[in-house]
């Protein structure tokens, strides 16, 4: 604004500094974000009650599981890590934004021309020759995703998670009725793809129109130079980081039966709500906020710490909840046949928390431009982890997977976290007290949970009962760290 009608506007009301304005761009963006996420996984949530209560067993999830795994290694590297630099690039983004389709598309093409080819391969391989099949549909989500990057990027940078939102609500109404009705007409885990299929589809397409004008292709050679430069080592980080969470899939599938993969897919998928509701609906907004950050180191460091703090205030309980009534909770929900899952639960919820607390450290990283940390770091975890969980597979079934998850997490990986992110200007102190006030109303509800469910007994009042009860504890106990936790 220019002229006189900027001065009166500067006599009457200061203007905006800029962390205010990001400030507000950030909140707004991470309101809807968390409001898409919660709606979305509630929906998803109890489309899984249905199919696994009525239309599909153990197997058919145990297939479902092998295929998921393959597609989400899949979608770490398909776009070879470039569609990042339309959100963390300088500049005007529309400059580069075809050269990053281009190769985006081709490389996505190419891995889905390969997967179509060894997937009988890779099912054999996996324990699951019939999830072939599957494979080869639901893949085509990489295909779609690839194309869709671009117009999802410019969304992200603007911070337009309110059009977001209305992208991923016609994703899942479509993908959700196409998979209900194949399950109902007896397709068992195909339904699965044919319904991610139909979903990205509606997906790239409402992308397309809520960012208009961004589907384009061209090329660049010079820019794609720097884009690869850029790129490359952030898909390898995220290939690698993809491979550790589901690894355990496959070495399951491989070592033990078709019903304990059912059974441990179910679990994970349990011990991911957190993590995708309240990790998913960070991470939309939280690496274009720390890179907005990342040229100041004290603004990054308190941005880190608040968004630490919300995210596992917001996380403990809920973990919490699922770990301590496992057993009843599966039960409850998805029937008596499902129990065995249970098992596996409270560890998993563990290993959950301890993936939210990873995925925020590995955005700031990504964000201060340590991408190198992020790949040994990421590589170091999967080295270990294989050999763990194949000793815990043998020894323990899929507890025994779970527990080996939780070993190497806990005693290797945070560590390895914390050190990177002290060498990025964030202190363990800070870090520290970030986790302090939610991780003692965790101990506490922990203890108040376990207590009631011993004496209290089963039943769907009494669960809610001790729900309620041990939520209040946990509340009581990060009230005196609330002041971290405001804006």
């Amino acid at each position: 604004m220019t002229g006189p009608v900027a001065d009166t506007a500067s006599d009457t009301t200061p203007a905006p500094t800029p962390a205010a304005s990001l400030g507000r761009k950030v909140g707004s963006a991470a309101k809807w974000s968390l409001i898409n996420t919660v709606v979305m996984r509630l929906g998803n949530f109890a489309t899984g009650i249905v199919l696994a209560r009525f239309f599909l067993g153990p197997e058919a999830w145990g297939v479902y599981g092998i295929a998921q795994t393959v597609l989400l290694v899949l979608l770490s590297a398909n776009e070879l890590g470039v569609s990042l630099a339309i959100v963390r690039w300088e500049g005007d983004p529309r400059r580069f934004a075809p050269t990053v389709l281009t190769l985006s598309a081709a490389s996505s093409c190419l891995l889905y021309a390969v997967l179509f080819a060894v997937a009988p391969a890779v099912a054999g391989v996996l324990g699951s020759p019939e999830a072939s099949g599957v494979l080869r549909v639901m893949c085509l989500c990489v295909v779609l995703d690839g194309l869709s990057q671009v117009p999802a990027g410019f969304l992200t940078r603007e911070f337009a998670q309110g059009r977001r939102m209305a992208v991923d609500g016609l994703n899942f109404v479509l993908s959700t009725a196409v998979t209900l009705l194949l399950a109902v007409d007896g397709w068992g885990a195909m339904s699965f793809a044919w319904g991610s299929v139909v979903g990205n589809v509606a997906a790239l397409i409402g992308c397309c129109l809520a960012a208009p004008g961004t589907l384009k292709f061209g090329w660049d050679r010079e820019q794609a130079r720097a884009l690869l430069k850029f790129g490359l080592p952030l898909a390898g980080a995220s290939m690698l980081a993809l491979g550790v969470v589901n690894v355990d899939t496959m070495v399951v599938g491989s070592a033990l039966d078709p019903l304990a993969l059912g059974f441990y897919v179910l679990a994970f998928n349990i011990s991911g709500w957190p993590v995708r509701i309240i990790s998913e609906a960070a991470r939309r907004v939280s690496f274009a906020g720390f890179s907005r950050l990342a040229d100041s180191p004290e603004a990054l460091a308190a941005g880190f710490a608040r968004a630490l703090g919300v995210v596992m205030a917001g996380t403990v309980p809920i973990c919490v909840l699922l770990a301590a009534l496992a057993a009843p909770v599966v039960e409850l929900i998805y029937g008596e046949r499902w129990l065995p899952a249970a098992r596996a639960l409270p560890w998993l919820m563990a290993l959950g928390l301890v993936r939210i607390g990873c995925e925020l450290a590995y955005d700031c990283l990504v964000a201060i431009g340590h991408r190198r940390s992020l790949i040994g770091v990421q590589g170091l975890w999967l080295i270990i982890l294989i050999p763990a969980l194949v000793i815990g597979a043998r020894t323990g079934g899929i507890v025994g997977v779970a527990q080996g998850h939780v070993l190497v997490a806990g005693a290797v990986v945070v560590p390895v976290f914390l050190l990177a992110l002290h060498r990025g200007g964030i202190r363990l102190g800070t870090v520290a007290r970030a986790c302090a006030w939610p991780l003692l109303g965790g101990a506490v509800m922990s203890a108040v949970l376990l207590l009631l469910e011993r004496y209290l007994g089963d039943g769907v009042l009494v669960l809610l009962a001790t729900g309620a009860a041990g939520t209040l504890c946990y509340v009581l106990c990060v009230l005196p760290g609330r002041a971290l936790l405001k804006g």
